[in-house]
């Protein structure tokens, strides 16, 4: 067992602040300093029965070590990176110490036990087993007493010599390139001249399934996915998945492969493979925007060719896509409908598709969640307020201040608006459109909405009180048969309460008022959230989850008419056990700003940035330090090496005590 801990270098460190005090004090360079890591130390011993042991250590950031031998040597030895210490030890059991030294004077230490025996190692357990995760991929593991190191020869035609060296106790990966039997073989080995061995007759596997499911499509409202085969979605009715298009003597077939419980398509020795919708139907996919399909294959080099067929008057007309497969994982393909359309091909009336594998007729594939979809439309901001767009009905507009006197709407062509015919001019009031809203004493707040008559007249609209005294801050608005969107700046001067309210007085001029897209916002105006969607909250927690599970919304909270994430840390942790993000596409190679307000009870830190939102977990963070008051923070990031189309942005917040309150999230390219 190895236990580490972190010792800092005091002087260092204090005469790296004299040195900086000359500096304008400026101190950003001790968060820089890092702590040597991942500190062992590699055995070897002579079998001579001598007690002679070389001892190799090793560490990230380390530029020497101090070895305590642990036999009573009081000096320790120091020897460079890549350097060994040799030493000579009676028989027994002894702890070696090992002290990593980086650049900056920082230390880490570890410590490994080593048994020195003039014994032939005994009570050898050998275990050898094929990766899980990792086609032709071994590892390999030995315990024994009196044994210092074990090697490990992999039986390969032509390869007599150890491929692996490793402390006892400690395991071994070994990558084969072929699959099959070899006759392997483990040598373990402590100080005594004789040592032990292991042989086997051991089968290395590939792996020619999946072990994994496909990634979970997101949660994407009906009328936006078209679903030919998913889980998640509803397909379209009596597909058939395998019909007989004659490849049977192209050496192709199929099978439905069930990977516990999670069914998805298999087509062996590709050549072709097609996909029917049932007899007479067709689907339109002009509207959509993307075709996804998920696919899996333990072949190296293998392509996909995946093609729409549209049923004409004319006659059947395809179109082909190729993709780039990668073995051993999933490979989720994001083709635009535009691809198909640019080549000429009609796509209101699909009824077929059609796979080509690459290599022909020799590779396998696994496929899962092929649906077409288009990106949903960002939902209306009515920022304060509610049902700004009317598309909900009435509620909860009212006439005049009277809770009980809902208003009336019209739908046209699809759209909800509020709409009333002044036949007779009188007080301005007497033809009213109110909702009641916090109104906050002498905050600043932007109303926009659109408004058209039949006419040219004029209306009053703004902010006020639903009671005595009525104080109110109003503009008069002349409006035009042509729809215009308005947009007023207004303060509540002297005025607030709770039950406050937005005006529309209607009622001093005849002729037709139409309004719709009502929206009230702090400040001056709508919130912008770049690439992000509800970055500000108002409209409660979606598409913002917990971790990466698109069915664990997050829970925000409302106070004085903003809302806003709030969560409360009550035992550290690693940071991400906390975690909020949002999935959204990330450019390898782009840089992104990422804005976003913070605050806290305490002073405390979290974790900021972009990544991807599976394995290999890629991103780019910071470490943020957040206090009790608000504040706006921007990151510079770049997706470094990463990218893909459900990425997210990330806030880790686990790994301290203290609340985290989070609003007006922003994220944009530089």
């Amino acid at each position: 067992m190895k236990i580490i801990k972190y010792l800092f270098s005091l002087n260092l460190i204090l005469a790296l602040f004299i040195s900086c005090a000359e500096d304008d004090n400026d101190l950003s360079f001790i968060e820089e300093l890092v702590a040597p890591t991942d500190v062992s130390a590699v055995f070897n011993v002579e079998q001579d029965n001598s007690g002679m042991v070389s001892i190799t250590p090793n560490a990230t950031g380390a530029s020497n070590f101090n070895i305590t031998f642990g036999d009573g040597t009081e000096q320790p030895m120091n020897v460079k990176q890549g350097e060994s210490a040799s030493h000579i030890y009676s028989e027994g059991t002894y702890t070696v110490t090992i002290e990593a030294i980086g650049l900056t004077g920082l230390k880490a230490q570890a410590t490994q036990e080593l048994v020195v025996s003039f014994k032939a190692p005994e009570n050898l357990i050998v275990e050898i087993e094929n990766d899980v995760a990792v086609s032709k991929r071994v590892n390999i593991s030995a315990n024994a007493d009196f044994a210092i190191t074990y090697e490990f020869y992999s039986g390969e035609d032509g390869v007599d010599q150890p491929v692996a060296t490793a402390n006892i106790g400690d395991p071994i990966a070994y990558q084969y390139e072929n699959a099959g039997l070899y006759d392997v073989k483990v040598v373990v080995m402590g100080a005594a001249i004789a040592t032990t061995e292991y042989t086997e007759t051991f089968e290395v596997t590939e792996i020619l399934a999946p072990i994994d499911s496909a990634p979970r499509p997101r949660n994407r409202a009906e009328e936006d996915v078209i679903s030919i085969y998913s889980s998640v979605y509803s397909d379209v009715p009596d597909t058939d998945y395998f019909p007989d298009w004659g490849q049977g003597g192209q050496g192709s077939s199929w099978a439905e492969f069930d990977l516990a419980g999670d069914t998805m398509l298999q087509y062996i020795n590709l050549s072709y493979q097609g996909i029917a919708l049932a007899e007479g139907t067709s689907i339109d996919v002009s509207g959509m925007e993307f075709l996804h399909v998920d696919v899996w294959t333990a072949d190296e080099g293998m392509r996909l060719e995946t093609s729409l067929i549209n049923n004409t008057a004319g006659g059947a007309t395809e179109a082909p896509v190729w993709s780039d497969l990668v073995a051993g994982e999933w490979t989720s393909i994001e083709i635009p409908i535009s691809d198909y359309v640019d080549q000429g091909l009609t796509v209101t009336e699909i009824f077929q598709l059609k796979f080509v594998g690459e290599p022909w007729a020799t590779g396998t594939v696994f496929i899962d969640n092929i649906y077409f979809y288009k990106q949903s439309a960002a939902p209306f901001n009515d920022g304060l307020l509610s049902n700004g767009d009317f598309e909900s009905g009435s509620s909860p507009w009212i006439m005049g201040v009277d809770d009980n006197a809902l208003i009336s709407v019209t739908t046209d062509s699809g759209n909800s608006y509020y709409s009333v015919n002044v036949e007779t001019a009188g007080n301005p009031w007497e033809v009213n459109m109110s909702q009641k809203v916090e109104i906050i004493q002498d905050e600043t707040y932007t109303l926009v909405f659109d408004a058209w008559s039949d006419t040219n007249r004029s209306m009053v609209t703004g902010i006020g009180l639903s009671a005595d005294p009525w104080s109110s801050d109003t503009e008069e608005v002349n409006i035009t048969p042509t729809r215009t969107t308005y947009s007023l700046s207004l303060t509540a001067t002297g005025f607030g309460a709770p039950d406050a309210r937005v005006i529309f007085d209607m009622g001093a001029a005849v002729g037709m008022v139409n309004i719709d897209n009502v929206s009230l916002f702090l400040g001056d105006g709508p919130f912008d959230d770049g690439l992000l969607v509800n970055g500000d909250y108002e409209a409660g927690s979606d598409p913002w989850i917990v971790g990466v599970d698109d069915n664990a919304p997050i829970s925000v909270v409302t106070d004085g008419g903003n809302t806003y994430y709030s969560v409360n840390v009550e035992s550290a942790g690693n940071p991400w056990e906390v975690n909020m993000s949002q999935k959204l596409e990330i450019i390898e190679g782009q840089s992104y700003a990422l804005s976003f307000d913070c605050w806290s009870d305490t002073n405390r830190t979290i974790v900021a940035g972009i990544g991807l939102s599976a394995d290999p977990w890629s991103s780019d963070t910071e470490e943020v330090s957040i206090t009790t008051t608000r504040t706006t923070y921007t990151l510079n990031l770049e997706a470094t090496g990463f990218g893909a189309l459900d990425a997210r942005v990330i806030f880790d917040m686990g790994a301290a005590v203290g609340s985290v309150n989070i609003d007006n999230v922003s994220l944009t390219t530089n």
